[in-house]
């Protein structure tokens, strides 16, 4: 947010000066009344954007209470307790925007749903260095560089009135670093799961989902190339939208590809996912890609629909998805994933099973994802660094960040989180080819024209469904299409844990898993419907909490109260 001019700031410490005469009015002792009271505050482990909002709005509490609430929160569980780590850090201006926006509700109401409302973003989505955060996609390479300017989804976010809470720790570079553990980064550290100590948080917006999952803020941001806003989303019991690639602006984006990034919602629920993808959807002249889009932009929020799958044919892609031998997962996940098919069923859809894509065996042996991935990062991660206003560490280009990590392995290389291959494979690229544009061109067949597109018009379907693990992001990451995840179960009691990093397991006891809703390009309206549907009916998010030492304590009532409460 823009430095605020000297009327603001003056009618900011007006509003501060009315909030400790009204604190100091609040009673000390925990009377009848005031216990009578207490339950008007929603709980910050589940409380969603329209509840917060109603509460701001009523007078209940300001926005800078829910900034102090959620700041005591992450102190509770990030570096301290079960070291969750899942912010990298938070932002010194957000007492002071959340005042100011305390003011403009008293003088000229909220701007959107979203007004005064925390939410914190991936830490490689952009935001101004006057405000003190870095922008640095969990590497040192980037500390204290400075960006042009916000990126497209935070001007969005900041237009509507949102506060920027911090940043989000993610999979270094957006796992596209080397083969480490999701949810690690140099400057982060090691995410882990709020359901399963040590469990992984999987990535690339692991933070952002660990962060949403526990109530750190009850908006946080992630971006996917390939499953990483929906693997996040999967093993942290939430809500999560990856759109079509140009629906969400990347201006300001570390980027991995121009053709597969997006930037999305994760939250608790498909209502406040859609509330959130109905702000920062739209054109920015900042990327072409999403000028294409259709005109105009949706409310999503007109999409929450109980009785949408009601008549909806739904196909069950089982070639290749459903196979744990070419997936690798644990068989209960299809147990589960039966089930839901039920539930579903049980809704009023026709499922149609099975509707196979014609390309799924060739999406798993091809390798034209990892090429195209390879050429793009490299030119755009130059391109990014080349943008800097700014860069203390020198590195301006792939070759140097690739030198910079060996150099300081202190930092960038420490045991068990060494490996650069990644970037080393990408280095050897050598640019926009014959070979790059036929991998391309290749990618878009087999993930759209003779995949998701094939099969929908086959089966004549509204959308496939699929349980979140696995190959499942996959055909829509190379087609650029979109697909809404939901909290379907979670792993039993006696599941056998698995190793996945040196500080992390997978599958744990009581990890969440997901199930997707998929359609073609545009189609975020349709899948937010039914997506709502299905968790409108199971709630299956409300049948399990993280364990009890990820559970921060800190509420509402704490902070308005101090130690009355």
């Amino acid at each position: 947010m823009p430095r605020l001019p000297l009327c603001w700031t003056l009618l900011s410490f007006a509003v501060l000066l009315l909030s400790h005469a009204t604190l100091a009015s609040r009673p000390s002792v925990l009377s009848t009344e005031v216990l009578e009271h207490r339950a008007a505050f929603p709980d910050l482990y589940e409380a969603s954007v329209e509840e917060l909002q109603a509460g701001l709005q009523s007078g209940t509490f300001t926005s800078v209470d829910l900034v102090k609430a959620y700041f005591a929160r992450i102190a509770e569980v990030n570096l301290q307790g079960p070291q969750l780590r899942a912010i990298i850090e938070t932002n010194p201006s957000a007492l002071e925007q959340a005042a100011a926006l305390d003011t403009e509700r008293l003088i000229t109401g909220p701007r959107s749903m979203l007004h005064g409302i925390p939410v914190l973003v991936k830490d490689n989505i952009a935001t101004l260095d006057e405000e003190g955060m870095n922008t640095t996609a969990g590497s040192y390479s980037l500390l204290k560089s400075v960006v042009p300017g916000d990126a497209g989804v935070v001007k969005r976010l900041r237009s509507a009135g949102a506060i920027i809470l911090g940043k989000a720790n993610l999979s270094e570079f957006a796992h596209y670093r080397g083969n480490l553990a999701s949810g690690w980064s140099g400057r982060g550290g090691q995410c882990t799961n709020a359901y399963f100590p040590h469990a992984d948080p999987c990535g690339s917006s692991s933070g952002s989902a660990v962060a949403a999952s526990i109530g750190l803020a009850a908006v946080t941001l992630g971006t996917e190339t390939d499953g990483s806003i929906i693997c996040p989303a999967n093993q942290n019991n939430l809500a999560g939208i990856k759109p079509t690639v140009g629906v969400t602006s990347r201006a300001g984006v570390i980027p991995i590809s121009e053709h597969q990034d997006t930037v999305g919602p994760l939250t608790r629920s498909i209502s406040d996912a859609a509330i959130v993808l109905s702000i920062i959807a739209g054109p920015d002249p900042n990327d072409n890609f999403t000028l294409a889009q259709p005109y105009p932009v949706p409310d999503y929020v007109n999409a929450l629909d109980r009785n949408a799958l009601a008549g909806k044919r739904i196909g069950v892609p089982r070639a290749v998805f459903l196979n744990d031998t070419i997936t690798g997962n644990d068989p209960y996940v299809n147990m589960l994933f039966e089930q839901a098919l039920v539930t579903i069923a049980s809704l009023g859809a026709n499922i149609v099973d099975p509707a196979d894509l014609p390309s799924s065996e060739a999406i798993v042996a091809s390798n034209n994802e990892t090429l195209v991935l390879d050429v793009d990062f490299k030119i755009q991660l130059n391109e990014w660094y080349a943008s800097l206003l700014e860069n203390p560490s020198g590195v301006r280009s792939l070759a140097e960040l690739i030198q910079f990590d060996n150099d300081y392995p202190g930092l960038e290389e420490p045991i068990g989180y060494t490996s650069q291959s990644i970037l080393i494979e990408s280095e050897t690229t050598n640019g926009f080819n014959s070979t790059y544009y036929a991998a391309l061109a290749y990618d878009k067949e087999m993930g759209a024209i003779n995949g998701i597109d094939a099969a929908l018009q086959m089966y004549e379907l509204d959308a496939l469904v699929l349980p979140a693990p696995g190959y499942t992001t996959t055909p829509a990451a190379i087609a650029g299409y979109p697909i809404v995840t939901v909290p379907m179960g979670f792993y039993p009691e006696n599941v056998t844990i698995g190793l996945a990093g040196p500080e992390t397991v997978y599958p744990a006891p009581g990890v969440p898993i997901g199930l997707c809703f998929l359609g073609t390009a545009y189609s975020e309206f349709d899948l937010i419907s039914l997506a709502y549907a299905y968790e409108q009916h199971t709630h299956t998010r409300l049948a399990r909490r993280a364990y009890a030492e990820a559970v921060p304590t800190t509420q509402l009532w704490d902070v308005i109260y101090g130690s009355a409460a």
